[in-house]
């Protein structure tokens, strides 16, 4: 099956009836007062900013909105382990192409080992591979990407380099390709400059101005990280340095 020219996910708006205050979290942070202004590519989606840009606001608020638990897994999935989900997607609509996709997934990093823990309680660990809890936490992400996810899906995924070695994110990027081969849709909140670099993308920045589209090499995760790597040494004199003389 060909890469897809349409999204499945077209893109995100406010309710024309809700009632929001922008005073009040999470309608304070720049990005969410602007969510409206983003359009979904139809291969992959990257959310990039600063932690606290509401990034993960966004992508949990996506991720419910379309039908799936807060905490990460299937449509199926469906289970809250703490109370703290944001009000945002009691108030957004989500506008969807057609045909809808046959499989979906919403990867989160920080409650995945709640979805792991779940399947191994529920029995069904066969469409990862067999028991999450019996690799390591970069292993069992790479299980998600590599076993369950089965192409002609969308699928969101929230910080999943975190538990991956750059070898792994390279393992992951390649994957993600294959699935956007397979007409699949990402869209995916990161800081790897790794994963930014996959070329079918678009890039929306996250910041105190609200949102908008970056060019990979326009991104801070890249003009940081390239920066330090060619400047290593100085770099590190200039952010280990004692700025005081201990004798004065």
């Amino acid at each position: 099956m060909p890469r897809r020219l349409k999204p499945h996910l077209l893109h995100a708006s406010f309710r024309p009836d809700a009632e929001l205050n922008f005073d009040e979290y999470p309608f304070n942070i720049p990005a969410v007062r602007e969510l409206d202004n983003i359009e979904f590519h139809p291969n992959v989606t990257f959310f990039v900013g600063e932690n606290g840009s509401g990034k993960s606001t966004v992508m949990e608020a996506l991720a419910i909105a379309l039908g799936f638990g807060p905490e990460g897994g299937t449509k199926n999935v469906q289970f809250r382990t703490v109370e703290s989900v944001s009000p945002l997607h009691e108030v957004l609509r989500v506008a969807r192409g057609v045909p809808q996709p046959k499989d979906g997934y919403f990867l989160r990093a920080e409650s995945f080992f709640n979805v792991a823990s779940y399947m191994d309680e529920v029995g069904y660990v066969d469409g990862y591979g067999g028991s999450l809890h019996a690799r390591s936490h970069g292993e069992s992400f790479m299980a998600v990407l590599l076993h369950k996810l089965k192409g002609n899906g969308l699928y969101l995924l929230d910080e999943p380099e975190a538990a991956l070695s750059p070898s792994r994110q390279l393992a992951a990027l390649s994957a993600i390709h294959q699935l956007v081969e397979d007409s699949s849709q990402f869209v995916i909140a990161t800081h790897s400059p790794i994963l930014l670099s996959y070329p079918h993308a678009k890039i929306i920045q996250f910041d105190r101005a609200g949102i908008s589209e970056v060019a990979y090499e326009d991104t801070e995760h890249y003009a940081v990280t390239r920066d330090f790597l060619n400047n290593h040494p100085r770099r590190l004199e200039q952010l280990l340095s004692d700025d005081e003389d201990p004798g004065d």
